[in-house]
């Protein structure tokens, strides 16, 4: 009877039709970057990035001068490969000291060092920085993703959330660890080595540098062509991670309506735009480097016929050349960490683009900037011309008011999509209306702390939901910090303790994966124990008896009268047994409000809509 969620549909049961159809459907509600413009989102992931990193901005520096050691160290080695060449050969060709030679073998073993410890110290210190950065990111997708209230969830797909916290937290940790250092070092030693080629010998180190627009085009070429790619990699993990792990949470729905083959179609095709995308890149990558690799041969070669004839003319001595051709091979290495950057890059690019996107989503349900306090909640509830749709333009409430006095139990009660659920949405602050106020105390809900509210009204649905740990655990829930005897005191007056009584371990039972160990009924009443031991002034039932046998409903009622006493209640139930302890139904149509008395009198209405329920339930029992 009550009203579906805004239509979001899983892998589970995937829709007929083609998989170009289920593509659609999965693509619902992500962060796509044509949606608001793909150059937005890369300034908003640059601005994020630079927010993670400038509370280490003086480690980052030490990081650049570490590497800065390394690579000056490193590109030393040529040079000193020409010195001990030159100078230190010739000396003990003609039977002369060693001195020269032995001062430049000394000096290449300590660069040799120096390159060694900066290279440890810059894989400390930046994994260091790295992992805390990725910390913060972590926290702040967390943080975020609680804040966001529940129309931004009923949209968005768990698949996708742990993409986000998973595969794309991963990208970004691999460019934080070897992305930047390999961009740094290939950049030092690109400009390093050209100038120091112009300084050994300025007419071949001009020579050489004549590949450097061949290099250039390459590289743009690359740029370009991969950041497209590299999304498109992105998108399609997602979509992999979107159908496997909504098929495995929804794997009882695939075995009862028998979706195996379907799902295992859908998967297939997924993984096989993911297989096309990786492919893609790859593509790129056969080109570039191949590339990039002719043109380094090429320039080898041509320096290697000129510089040997000058060698042999005298203008140029064997060191030189030496050095040269060490220099060369020092600068298109580089290349090579240029693609994998761009390739890491770019991964981490549109990873940022998507995490950026989720950080950019504002709640809709926000909260107040000056909150009016709540300081001791009596639990008056009340709806003031309430018009509210999950689709605008088709209200679920066109126009309700009810008032509901503290202390007060009313039932809700109506045929699907009478507006049930959606009003104890409301009253929860799961939505705020499109129009209208939802008061408690004589204060508008958007005037409220979120803590308050919590505080003092508490929804419990027929979801059950279970948390990994034991029985007492998943009771202390609903108020972390409580005594054992509080637990147990909660689980008696609900009618719990005594089937916890005959667990071997009682209340620190496992209750396993999502309360896989106990049946529905037991679920639900561990949730009514946790929501009495919050006790709140307003406690709202949604469905909240629905998994429950009879025996286990009647010992539910008995604790019910304990669990309502002095409180305010709204119950929303299929059957009227529950709905028998309230103090006032209220028969719903089309949201809005068609009978309200008390059980008796509404039953004794024989041309009424509740005593037309009555006599069917009543019917049902014979």
């Amino acid at each position: 009877m009550s009203l579906p969620n805004p239509p979001v549909r899983p892998a589970a049961a995937p829709p007929e039709g083609s998989v170009e159809q289920w593509r659609g459907v999965a693509a619902e509600g992500q962060d796509d970057p044509g949606a608001r413009g793909v150059t937005f989102l890369q300034h908003r992931s640059r601005a994020l990035l630079a927010d993670l990193l400038r509370p280490y901005v003086r480690g980052v520096a030490v990081l650049v001068v570490v590497v800065l050691a390394e690579n000056l160290a490193r590109l030393s080695l040529p040079w000193l490969v020409h010195r001990g060449i030159d100078f230190g050969v010739p000396p003990l060709l003609a039977g002369g000291s060693g001195t020269a030679l032995a001062v430049t073998v000394a000096t290449m073993a300590l660069a040799v060092v120096v390159q060694a410890v900066a290279r440890m110290a810059f894989l400390r210190a930046s994994g260091r920085i790295g992992q805390r950065v990725l910390l913060e990111l972590r926290r702040r997708l967390f943080r975020h993703f609680q804040a966001l209230d529940v129309r931004f969830h009923d949209r968005y797909t768990t698949g996708r959330v742990v993409s986000r916290l998973t595969n794309d937290i991963d990208a970004i940790a691999e460019l934080l660890t070897s992305g930047f250092d390999g961009l740094v070092t290939a950049a030092l030693t690109m400009v390093g080595v050209a100038v120091l080629m112009l300084t050994l010998d300025p007419r071949l180190g001009a020579v050489c540098l004549l590949c450097f627009p061949v290099l250039l085009l390459l590289l743009r070429w690359f740029s370009r062509s991969s950041a497209r790619t590299y999304r498109g990699v992105r998108e399609a993990s997602a979509l992999v991670i979107v159908q496997f792990l909504e098929t495995m949470t929804g794997i009882r729905a695939v075995t009862a309506y028998r979706r195996e083959p379907r799902n295992q179609e859908i998967f297939e095709d997924v993984s096989a735009r993911y297989r096309d995308a990786n492919i893609s890149s790859f593509k790129l990558i056969a080109v570039f480097m191949p590339a990039v690799k002719l043109t380094g041969n090429l320039t080898i070669g041509v320096v290697l016929v000129y510089g040997g004839l000058r060698v042999v003319d005298g203008q140029m001595t064997v060191g030189v050349l030496a050095a040269f051709l060490l220099y060369l091979r020092m600068f298109f290495e580089p290349m090579q960490e240029i693609s994998q950057f761009y390739n890491t890059f770019q991964s981490a690019s549109a990873a940022l683009e998507k995490i950026s996107g989720v950080l950019e989503e504002a709640p809709t349900v926000r909260q107040p900037v000056a909150p009016t306090p709540l300081p001791d909640p009596r639990g008056d509830l009340e709806l003031a011309g309430v018009r509210f749709g999950y689709d605008p333009d088709r209200p679920v409430l066109p126009g309700l008011d009810l008032a509901i006095p503290a202390g007060q139990t009313v039932a809700l009660v109506g045929t699907t999509g009478a507006g049930k659920t959606t009003i104890a949405k409301l009253m929860a602050r799961f939505y705020d209306p499109d129009a209208g106020r939802v008061a408690l105390d004589g204060i508008d809900l958007q005037d409220l702390a979120d803590a308050d509210l919590r505080r003092a009204l508490v929804l419990v649905n027929q979801e059950n939901v279970m948390f990994e740990g034991t029985i007492a655990d998943n009771i202390a829930f609903g108020r972390p910090g409580a005594t054992r005897e509080e637990i147990r005191a909660a689980a008696v007056a609900v009618g719990l303790d005594e089937f916890v009584g005959t667990l071997p371990e009682g209340y620190d039972t496992d209750v396993a994966k999502r309360g896989s160990r106990l049946s529905a009924g037991q679920r639900q009443l561990v949730t009514f124990a946790r929501a009495f031991l919050a006790d709140p002034a307003v406690l709202i039932l949604d469905e909240a008896t629905s998994s429950l046998d009879i025996p286990s409903e009647r010992a539910v009622q008995r604790g019910l009268q304990t669990i309502l006493a002095d409180r305010t209640a709204v119950i929303i139930a299929h059957r009227l047994s529950t709905v028998a302890i309230a103090d006032r139904v209220l028969v719903l149509e089309h949201g809005r409000v068609v009978e309200d008395g008390s059980p008796a009198e509404l039953t004794a209405r024989s041309g009424g809509r509740f005593a037309a329920l009555h006599r069917a339930w009543v019917a049902s029992l014979a």
